[in-house]
Parts: C-alpha cells; sequence; structure tokens
C-alpha cells in the first residue's frame, strides 16, 4: 500500500470527512479535516483548498488524496453528517475563509 492509500484509508476510517448541512435551508459544504487543518470540498467541482490540491494543479495533477477520500467516503457512507441551523451559515463560511 503506497502513502496516498494509507492517507485516503486514514480519512475514511476516522469519518474525517464532514458533510454540514445547514437547515431549513439543506444547504451543504463538505470539509475533510487534515492534520491540524480543516479544507473546503467541493465534489461538483472537484475542488479542494489544501495546499497540495493547488499545487497538484500547477503542475498538471487534477486531483488530490482528499476528494478521492470523499469519493470513497461518499461511496462507503464513511462519514459525518453534522446539521447546523442556517442562522449559523454565515459564521460558519466566515471561519472556513479565514482558514484559507
Amino acid at each position: 500500500m503506497n502513502k496516498g492509500s494509507e492517507k485516503i484509508d486514514s480519512i475514511v476510517s476516522q469519518k474525517r470527512i464532514k458533510l454540514h448541512v445547514f437547515e431549513p435551508s439543506q444547504r451543504k459544504i463538505w470539509t475533510v479535516v487534515g492534520l491540524g487543518e480543516e479544507y473546503w470540498i467541493d465534489p461538483e467541482s472537484e475542488y479542494c483548498s489544501c495546499p497540495g490540491y493547488y499545487f497538484g494543479n500547477l503542475n498538471g495533477k487534477n486531483t488530490c488524496y482528499h476528494l478521492d477520500s470523499l469519493k470513497i467516503a461518499k461511496k462507503e457512507n464513511q462519514f459525518e453528517t453534522i446539521v447546523f441551523s442556517d442562522d449559523e451559515f454565515s459564521d460558519f463560511i466566515s471561519g472556513l475563509i479565514s482558514d484559507l
């Protein structure tokens, strides 16, 4: 097993992929909890806010192990769903942006 596979297995098995659902609007935001940081993931655009995604794109790669982890976590239903109120949405987004 290579290092990338080990990272993916660790993320999925530890349920470090999070689906944040805001109610009643049903807005959804996916994140992955990394080592000391949390990254935003957009599965529809195949985007991740991690540095590896950014620098990988500069080198011709189109994904990162966080996106690969998300695909597996969704397939195996190995993610945590966290429900918030719509009133918490702007604070949540502000927190994500400040982490970037």
